[in-house]
């Protein structure tokens, strides 16, 4: 009695990669703000289209990340760090208030 031969898998081919112009770009890097106080404020500088404000505190480190938006801020070289709502970025806007 013969055998017959096994059927063998269908080895299918990998896909080519996209072409280049067919992809997205890149999307761009989460804005780095230098700031000089370690306590920041952060609400997404888009007015309707920002965040809730937040208050980040980087701790022993020398920067801190939004978990909104992602912004870095990254104290300044040489400052100890002062806390002041008046250095704190997007919180004081003068007289006016808010």
């Amino acid at each position: 009695m013969a055998r017959k031969p096994k059927a063998q898998a269908q080895v299918q081919p990998e896909p080519a990669p996209a072409r280049g112009d067919l992809t997205p770009p890149h999307p761009a890097p989460p804005e780095t703000v230098t700031v000089r106080s370690r306590r920041v404020a952060c609400d997404g500088v888009g007015g309707a289209l920002g965040h809730p404000r937040v208050w980040l505190e980087m701790g022993e480190s020398n920067f801190v990340e939004c978990p909104y938006c992602d912004r870095r801020f990254v104290l300044a070289a040489g400052v100890e760090g002062m806390e002041s709502e008046r250095l704190a970025p997007g919180v004081y806007e003068g007289s006016h208030g808010h």
